[in-house]
């Protein structure tokens, strides 16, 4: 129905913004991504969402189409609403959130504030094959390195270190050399800590 708004910022917090095209204000929610990637010009752009309910209708809005487009997705898994998909937008960047569908991470999704193991699953089974379709993603690489950043949690658990530790530093490794060895990530791994 309002496929995007253009026009100037006159509100903005960390969960919504008040957009004025031409004299009209619209009230739009957004998510820490979008907030975070807001320019500093009085002038924005957000592609929208308009959920309509009995009692509401309610705009979201985004500054990237892909980010809107995994918010669409999002609302077509079973128990998950407008607000739990802003979550999972707010607390993972749209391509972390494809990255943890497309390979099936429970662990990842789990962490969103509102998502329990079962929710997270339900996404993993409704959308993996639609994120790896829609943004054609390489499954092979996806999980040959979560293969190697599992092995490499395991191997540093085994050697005494704390896993919340050695998680949040492979992940940091992980990012910089997708395609890191399980032998290379344990070496830098043990270099950071």
């Amino acid at each position: 129905m309002i496929a995007h708004l253009q026009g100037k910022l006159v509100e903005k917090t960390p969960t919504d913004v008040v957009i004025d095209c031409n004299g009209v204000g619209y009230h739009v929610n957004i998510s820490l991504h979008t907030y975070s990637l807001l320019p500093n010009s009085d002038f924005v752009k957000l592609f929208t969402h308009l959920q309509i309910k009995e009692d509401a209708h309610t705009l979201f809005g985004f500054i990237e189409k892909s980010e809107r487009e995994i918010f669409k997705l999002l609302l077509s898994v079973s128990g998950i609403g407008a607000s739990i998909a802003r979550t999972m937008l707010s607390s993972l960047n749209p391509q972390q959130v494809t990255n943890a569908i497309a390979s099936g991470d429970v662990t990842t999704i789990q962490s969103v504030k509102g998502i329990g193991s079962k929710t997270a699953q339900r996404v993993i089974l409704d959308l993996k094959d639609k994120m790896i379709k829609l943004y054609d993603i390489d499954e092979i690489s996806i999980c040959q390195s979560n293969t190697n950043k599992d092995e490499a949690l395991s191997a540093l658990e085994v050697l005494g270190f704390v896993r919340k530790t050695s998680e949040k530093i492979i992940e940091k490794i992980v990012k910089e050399d997708p395609d890191a060895s399980v032998e290379s990530i344990i070496k830098q791994a043990l270099k950071n800590f």
